[in-house]
C-alpha cells in the first residue's frame, strides 16, 4: 500500500484520550502521511461542538452580546487538550490572536474555521508533523466557488516536499486572502482534496461509526454492515438520506480513482466500508447493498389527454417549477400522465404560484397534489444480473400491506425508488430489508 491520506471527525478529536487513539493509528500504518483534522466534537451528551461556539460567539459579538464567554470556552478545551497532551507549542499567543481578531470584526467563515485550524496546530505538534494551513493551498473564486484545479496544483506541489503533513479540514481562502469555508461537514470535502493532490493509494474517513449498514439502524434493529459499496451506490443513498459520508467529499476521489475506507476510531479493528470506483468481486452476499429514504414529499400530478403528441409539455411543467426557485426530485412520467416530486417545505410557500403556472402554461385536464409522501432507494448493483428483484420487492410491501403512490426505476437499473404514505414508510423499509437480507 502506498500513500493514505487519514481524515479524523470531531468525535475522533473531543480530547486528550481521542488525540491519543488518532496517534496509535497513524504509528500503526506509516503509509498513513497525511492527516486532515476536524475541529473537536461533543465529549459526552449535551456537550457542545467547537465549531458551535464559533458560530455562536460570532453571532453575539456582530449583535453586541456577551460573545467573550462563548469564545474563553472554546479556549479552555484547547487549553485542556494541549495541557493533557503536554504540547510544547504556544498556543496562548494563537488563542490571544484569534480573540483580537473576533474582536475587531472577523468574518463568520474566519471564526468558524478556527476550530480546525487549532485542532491542526494541536495535532502538527502532537505527531511531529509539518503544519499546512489551507489557507495557502485551498482556493475559492472570489464568488465563493472552490477552485479545484488551481487547489490541485498548489496542494500537490507543498505535499510533494513534506512526507508528513496535517491539514486541517473546512475551510481554505478566496484571492484576497480572507477565509472562506466549505458546508457543515465540509471536512470531508477536504481529506477527499488532500488523498487527490497527494496521489494518495487510499483515503480513510475516521469517523465514530464502523462504516455503513444496511439500513438504517433507528428502523432496523440489527441492521448489517455494508462492506464494500460502489460510488455510484453511494450517491444514490446518500442522496437519499445515508449521511455517514459528506455527499460532496465523494467526487475528488471519486474523480482520481481512489478508493475510500470509511472506518471507526474508537473500533480501529474494524474493516469498516470500502468505497471503490468498480465493484469488488464475492464481496457482498445479498443481491442490495443498501435501503434509504426520506419522508417529507409533495407530488404534483398533471393529466392531459394526448399529452405526449404536445410539444415542449414537459418543458413547460418545469418551467413553473423553475419560476418558482424549485428543484424537483423525480418526474415519473405515463403516456397522458407527468408528475413531478418536490420536497414540501420547499413547495408550501409557492404552492398556489406553482399551480396556476402549471395551469396557465399548460391548460391540464385535471391537476392534483398529493402530500405525505416518503421515498423509498434500494440500491445494489447485484439487481442488474438477479431477475425478478422489483417482483420480490414488491411482493414484500404487499404482505405488508404498504400502499404504494410511486415508482421510478432508472435506466441503470442500480436502484427502485418507491414513494409511500409517510405513515407507512417504516413498514416499507422493514419489509424491503426483511425479504433481501434476513
Amino acid at each position: 500500500m502506498g500513500k493514505i491520506v487519514a481524515k479524523f471527525g470531531g468525535s475522533s478529536l473531543s480530547d486528550a484520550g481521542q488525540f491519543r487513539k488518532v496517534r496509535d493509528i497513524l504509528v500503526a500504518d506509516p503509509n498513513r502521511a497525511y492527516v486532515v483534522p476536524s475541529a473537536p466534537g461533543r465529549r459526552f451528551d449535551k456537550d457542545d461542538k467547537v465549531t458551535d461556539l464559533l458560530y455562536a460567539a460570532f453571532r453575539l459579538h456582530r449583535d453586541g452580546g456577551a460573545w467573550t464567554e462563548v469564545l474563553a470556552r472554546v479556549e479552555d478545551r484547547y487549553r485542556q487538550i494541549a495541557a493533557d497532551l503536554g504540547l510544547k507549542l504556544d498556543l496562548e499567543a494563537e488563542l490571544r490572536r484569534i480573540r483580537a481578531d473576533v474582536e475587531s470584526g472577523a468574518s463568520e467563515d474566519y471564526c468558524a474555521s478556527r476550530g480546525e485550524y487549532l485542532n491542526g496546530l494541536l495535532m502538527s505538534d502532537f505527531l511531529g508533523f509539518a503544519f499546512l494551513d489551507p489557507k495557502d493551498c485551498i482556493f475559492f473564486t472570489a464568488e465563493g466557488q472552490f477552485d479545484s484545479e488551481r487547489t490541485n496544483d498548489t496542494l500537490s506541489a507543498a505535499l510533494e516536499s513534506l512526507p508528513n503533513a496535517v491539514v486541517p479540514g473546512f475551510y481554505g481562502s478566496r484571492p484576497d486572502g480572507t477565509i472562506r469555508t466549505f458546508s457543515r461537514g465540509g471536512s470531508d470535502i477536504t481529506g477527499a482534496i488532500v488523498a487527490r493532490a497527494a496521489g494518495a493509494d487510499l483515503y480513510e474517513n475516521w469517523t465514530d461509526v464502523s462504516g455503513f449498514l444496511m439500513a438504517d439502524p433507528r428502523l432496523v434493529e440489527g441492521a448489517r454492515p455494508i462492506r464494500s459499496i460502489t460510488y455510484r451506490e453511494l450517491r444514490e443513498l446518500s442522496y437519499m438520506g445515508a449521511t455517514v459520508l459528506h455527499e460532496d467529499s465523494i467526487f475528488p476521489v471519486h474523480r482520481a480513482g481512489i478508493p475510500t475506507n470509511i472506518r471507526n476510531t474508537n473500533h480501529p479493528e474494524h474493516e469498516g466500508t470500502m468505497i471503490t470506483h468498480n465493484a469488488e468481486d464475492g464481496v457482498n452476499p445479498y443481491v442490495i447493498t443498501g435501503i434509504a429514504g426520506r419522508v417529507g414529499f409533495s407530488v404534483i400530478s398533471v393529466e392531459k389527454a394526448m399529452m405526449n403528441a404536445e410539444r415542449g409539455f414537459g418543458r413547460r411543467v418545469l418551467q413553473a417549477v423553475e419560476e418558482a426557485g424549485l428543484s424537483f426530485e423525480h418526474l415519473p412520467t405515463g403516456i397522458d400522465t407527468l408528475c413531478v416530486v418536490l420536497e414540501t417545505a420547499q413547495l408550501t410557500p409557492v404552492r398556489d404560484r406553482v399551480i396556476s403556472r402549471i395551469m396557465e402554461l399548460t391548460s391540464p385536464d385535471t391537476l392534483s397534489i398529493s402530500d405525505e409522501m416518503g421515498l423509498i432507494a434500494t440500491v445494489g448493483r447485484g439487481m442488474i444480473h438477479n431477475p425478478g428483484t422489483a417482483a420480490r420487492l414488491f411482493t414484500a410491501l404487499s404482505r405488508e400491506r404498504v400502499n404504494v403512490r410511486m415508482i421510478d426505476q432508472g435506466s441503470s437499473e442500480l436502484s427502485i425508488l418507491v414513494g409511500v404514505d409517510c405513515c407507512d414508510f417504516e413498514a416499507a423499509i422493514r419489509a424491503i430489508y426483511n425479504e433481501f437480507v434476513k
